[in-house]
Parts: structure tokens; C-alpha cells; sequence
């Protein structure tokens, strides 16, 4: 099963296309851009609490058979923050000082 590769930052809606190298990923997929989760959420997930770590590239050329984004095309369903602002931040405040790996 592959990635979802959500097309935009849960937080901004900017756009975050298959080939973005600033987009970062949590453990559940829960996508936003570089920016935010530095800025904004202190490397805190907003929805889950876990750390972030750079989302892969799909290959767009079929190196293997079946596998690139023309076969296993990435998600067009943009994806919002069911949180306000103000909640983001103090939850993202409130872990912000524990290590990803002891969340």
C-alpha cells in the first residue's frame, strides 16, 4: 500500500504536489509543509501529537512495474485541521519540549 500523498498543508492549504520537497509527513500521514510544522507547530502533529519527517517523492517514471505516480496516483482530497488555531497551539505548546520518540 502506498502513501496517500495529500495534496496540500493541513494547516496553510498550500499546495504540496507528488514531487514537493518541503512537504513532511507524520506517522499517519498527516501532511503539512515545511514551514508550518517549523513555525507554527513546533514539530508537533496538531492531530496525532507524533514528530514529522520528510515525505518521499514518488517516482513519476515506472522504474519497477506498476510503481510510479501514473499507476498509483496520489490523493486530489485536500485535508484540513478539524482544530482551531488557538488549539493547535496550546496542544502543540503543551508537548512540544518531548522528544518525537518518547510522545
Amino acid at each position: 500500500m502506498a502513501l496517500q500523498l495529500r495534496p496540500n498543508c493541513e494547516y496553510c492549504d498550500r499546495d504540496l504536489p507528488p514531487d514537493a520537497t518541503d512537504a513532511r509527513i507524520c506517522s499517519y500521514e498527516c501532511t503539512f509543509c515545511a514551514d508550518c510544522v517549523e513555525t507554527k507547530l513546533s514539530n508537533v502533529c496538531p492531530n496525532c501529537g507524533g514528530g514529522f519527517a520528510p515525505r518521499p517523492i514518488r517516482p513519476t517514471q515506472e522504474w519497477r512495474p506498476g510503481v510510479c505516480t501514473t499507476r498509483q496516483a496520489p490523493s486530489d482530497k485536500r485535508v484540513h485541521l478539524k482544530y482551531s488555531v488557538e488549539d493547535v497551539a496550546a496542544h502543540c505548546a503543551r508537548i512540544r519540549d518531548v522528544p518525537p520518540e518518547r510522545r
